[in-house]
């Protein structure tokens, strides 16, 4: 049970997950969370960083397609400046807007991988679709009332997850373990 809360991978910042290294391992698209992920959950605005980043992953030929489960509305306004696919009410930590992205883009779980902020979202999710996850920290040390739950919920499973793998590090860039 506990491994479903296990990420694949922990990196800082999605800016420092390389798309050249990712189109090395075969990656075909990246799935990511919003908010706290991508940009601030308190502002719809992406950073020029941000823009660069997924420039670089257009040029790699990497599809981006953001899975929230925010509001069809929420997520089409964040994104509009980004002109990025996106699956929303996606249900995590269930897989199923996962598993939708999966079949909409003929994907399978080894092209893909999984970003997000959450344990209990984006790394169950992901751990439930059989996709590898990536793990980052949040954008903003503060959350949306609705997160500041599953926060608290986290921090008793870290204690667990450290116990019982004591291999779960932050790194500086995906590697070719997983």
């Amino acid at each position: 049970m506990l491994s479903k809360f296990k990420p694949t991978w922990m990196i800082p910042t999605i800016y420092q997950i390389s798309p050249s290294r990712l189109n090395k391992m075969g990656i075909k698209a990246v799935f990511t969370d919003l908010d706290n992920t991508l940009i601030p959950w308190n502002n719809t605005y992406g950073t020029n960083q941000l823009k660069s980043w997924i420039s670089e992953l257009d040029r790699y030929e990497i599809k981006l397609v953001i899975i929230s489960n925010n509001s069809y509305k929420r997520v089409g306004k964040a994104v509009q400046n980004f002109r990025v696919d996106y699956i929303a009410r996606a249900y995590k930590p269930l897989p199923t807007g996962l598993n939708k992205a999966l079949k909409k883009y003929n994907l399978n779980s080894r092209q893909v991988i999984m970003i997000g902020d959450q344990l209990l979202t984006d790394v169950v999710a992901s751990n439930n679709a059989g996709v590898r996850s990536v793990l980052v920290k949040p954008v903003l040390p503060s959350d949306a009332w609705n997160t500041k739950l599953n926060r608290f919920i986290e921090k008793k499973i870290w204690k667990k997850l450290f116990d019982k793998y004591n291999n779960l590090t932050w790194q500086e860039d995906i590697d070719e373990r997983n």
